[in-house]
């Protein structure tokens, strides 16, 4: 198989997502990066939580409407068009905002193909206990 044609409106979507999210990987016969078109209307979240990869580069292009992709320093905007890079390491939350005019379809890659590399990123951090000298 050298040559493949997928149309993403023939492959379900993932069950249980913030958004909908059509994993094309599997039907493209990828195995060496993940890719997924995500349809998400104002308000919904493309990822399922705040997160980071460990080895997982990721590219977010914008296909219609404009991304907000949320960072510890800030929130960036990525109209359409437009590409947005995270390296492996660096938290992100990529959604459409709640006061979107519609919907953002963005078309996330991910190279190397990583399906259990994803960390949760926590925010707000517990404070470490202070101890006092003894």
């Amino acid at each position: 198989m050298g040559y493949r044609i997928v149309d993403p409106e023939a492959v379900d979507p993932a069950p249980d997502r913030p958004s909908e999210c059509r994993k094309l990987s599997e039907p493209g016969g990828l195995e060496t990066m993940a890719i997924n078109r995500f349809h998400a209307a104002p308000g919904e979240e493309l990822p399922l939580a705040y997160h980071y990869h460990e080895t997982q580069q990721e590219a977010f292009y914008v296909l219609e409407g404009d991304l907000a992709v949320e960072t510890p320093e800030e929130t960036y905007e990525v109209p359409e068009e437009r590409l947005f890079v995270v390296d492996p390491g660096h938290p992100q939350r990529a959604y459409n905002p709640a006061g979107a005019d519609g919907p953002v379809t963005v078309l996330a890659i991910g190279a190397p193909a990583a399906d259990s590399d994803a960390r949760v990123y926590d925010r707000d951090p517990e404070p470490e206990p202070k101890y006092e000298d003894a």
